[in-house]
């Protein structure tokens, strides 16, 4: 063969392959919150290390026995566990007792992840599920925020209870000095570490710009601050961290300006008309169920294929002429 002739590799699919693993992406990803955890260990006490611990050990643990007993291929190298875990933890007030993220961790990987197949089969974000489910069984327990053991209300609780007076400062709010759960209350740091995931690629923006705007624009529209109720409650850690997840997310642009559309409008009707007063997980785990719909009506269309099917039409009008 002469060494001017092009050499030819043949490969099975892929033949694109991204920088990003699993793992790589799961590792960002905690490495983002990292000044989150550390806020909130400064600002809640260490009580937050022995919460946050139980709930990454407890997800990971839950994931390799259901894999084991299963004989499934072991996969807690891949991080994924990690993240629930810890998202969970942060959607956790500090004073819940050691059991809730043991119970919380376990529900999310075996009932919303492993039962359905593992990762990238689930339909709605695990540590949500969980949340929402500790949430319902033990209500008194998840809804009380303690400070200097001294239970206190959070900012979107004072709101709903008709509050005018009392509330945090916007700074408060930006800081994450108020009550609320562990890896919620600063929205500047979440912020921050959100930012970082897009700049590096790991999330895609379109989803926490069309949450957060939608929230702020509608909230005004209701009469009362949106900027409050955008530093407020857990919009921030969801729209960065959860509502972006790949495997409950819209795979297409206008699919992704949908879902965060749809979560904002939802939450904003939870909290403005409903009898809880944050409605960030409910929404996103409605959008979620939302979502194989949503990637089928915003699919793109395929090269060619009008042109086909006014073809055929053509030709099917010929042959009835």
């Amino acid at each position: 063969m002469n060494s001017d002739t092009p050499k030819y590799i043949l490969a099975s699919s892929p033949h694109v392959r991204a920088e990003h693993t699993t793992a790589s992406i799961m590792k960002e990803v905690v490495f983002s919150l990292l000044p989150v955890f550390v806020f909130a260990v400064i600002y809640f006490g260490l009580r937050v290390l022995l919460i946050t611990a139980l709930s990454i050990m407890s997800a990971v643990l839950a994931e390799y026995l259901w894999q084991r007993l299963t004989k499934q291929k072991i996969t807690v190298n891949d991080w994924s566990a990690v993240v629930t875990g810890l998202l969970l933890a942060f959607n956790l007030p500090v004073s819940v007792p050691w059991w809730i993220p043991v119970i919380g961790s376990a529900f999310a990987i075996i009932m919303v992840k492993q039962i359905f197949g593992g990762i990238g089969q689930n339909f709605m974000n695990p540590a949500l599920a969980a949340r929402c489910f500790l949430l319902i069984s033990w209500t008194s327990i998840m809804t009380n925020f303690t400070m200097d053991a001294v239970s206190v209300a959070t900012p979107l609780a004072q709101l709903q209870g008709g509050a005018t007076s009392g509330l945090p400062s916007v700074i408060d709010c930006l800081l994450g000095t108020i009550p609320g759960c562990i890896g919620e209350t600063s929205a500047l740091l979440i912020a921050v570490g959100g930012i970082y995931l897009i700049a590096r690629k790991i999330i895609d923006y379109r989803i926490p710009l069309a949450y957060i705007g939608t929230v702020i624009i509608f909230t005004y529209i209701l009469g009362e601050n949106g900027f409050y109720h955008a530093l407020t409650g857990g919009l921030m850690l969801g729209a960065f961290y959860m509502a972006t997840d790949y495997v409950t997310s819209p795979m297409n642009p206008a699919g992704k300006w949908i879902m965060g559309l749809g979560c904002g409008i939802i939450t904003v009707l939870i909290r403005q008309f409903g009898g809880y007063p944050e409605g960030v997980s409910f929404s996103i785990l409605f959008m979620n169920v939302c979502v194989p719909l949503i990637d089928r009506f915003t699919k793109p269309r395929v090269y060619g294929i009008r042109k086909e099917k006014k073809a055929k039409t053509n030709k099917e009008g010929a042959k009835k002429e």
